[in-house]
């Protein structure tokens, strides 16, 4: 009975809008009847969600939270889905997310124009709402940046070479959305 449950569907992570209505779903196979019991996570606090345990936890997105759901059997056997974030995104824009929103990415976060000096950090940031919680990839200059794949890009010590046209294009499989191209110059103190 080592592999005695089997979860066969994870919960997915998802960035929505405050008051979004939706559902974490989580699916196991085991040996005999199995029980689900969901447990959230709010800044470093674990509980469980009184009355939550059917495989389908609905959920009214108020604040951001992490979920993870609970399966065990008769014979004690426990297993605990990965855990998932939902990200809620308090104050959007009127008319975001679109009317018949599918949960393709909307970009709620655009870059802004940096000046800054060499050596300095350089930071950009975006943010788009997405079921399942899109992926983020920064691009320079039209050129894939391997190592920034997140909403913020932090650059410790800027250079001169890191100048350029950024933009981020956050996807899921819905499909992809690109944020607006800013531009970023590095120079010295007397430059910018």
């Amino acid at each position: 009975f080592s592999t005695a449950i089997t979860i066969t569907e994870q919960p997915v992570s998802v960035s929505v809008p405050a008051g979004y209505s939706f559902t974490l779903r989580c699916r196991a196979e085991g040996h005999t009847l199995l029980q689900y019991q969901w447990f959230c996570q709010h800044q470093s606090e674990c509980c469980q969600i009184p009355g939550a345990t059917n495989q389908d936890l609905p959920i009214s997105a108020e604040q951001t939270q992490l979920y993870t759901c609970r399966v065990n059997d008769l014979y004690r056997n426990v297993v605990f889905s990965d855990w998932v974030k939902v990200e809620v995104h308090q104050c959007v824009a009127r008319g975001l997310p679109p009317r018949l929103w599918r949960g393709e990415p909307v970009i709620v976060l655009n870059p802004t124009e940096q000046r800054v000096e060499v050596g300095k950090p350089l930071q950009l940031q975006c943010a788009a709402m997405g079921v399942p919680a899109p992926s983020y990839q920064w691009y320079r200059n039209g050129n894939l940046l391997e190592q920034h794949k997140r909403k913020k890009l932090w650059i410790t010590h800027a250079k001169v070479s890191d100048s350029g046209t950024y933009l981020c294009c956050a996807s899921n499989n819905h499909g992809e959305h690109w944020t607006s191209a800013v531009d970023v110059h590095v120079g010295e103190q007397s430059q910018l």
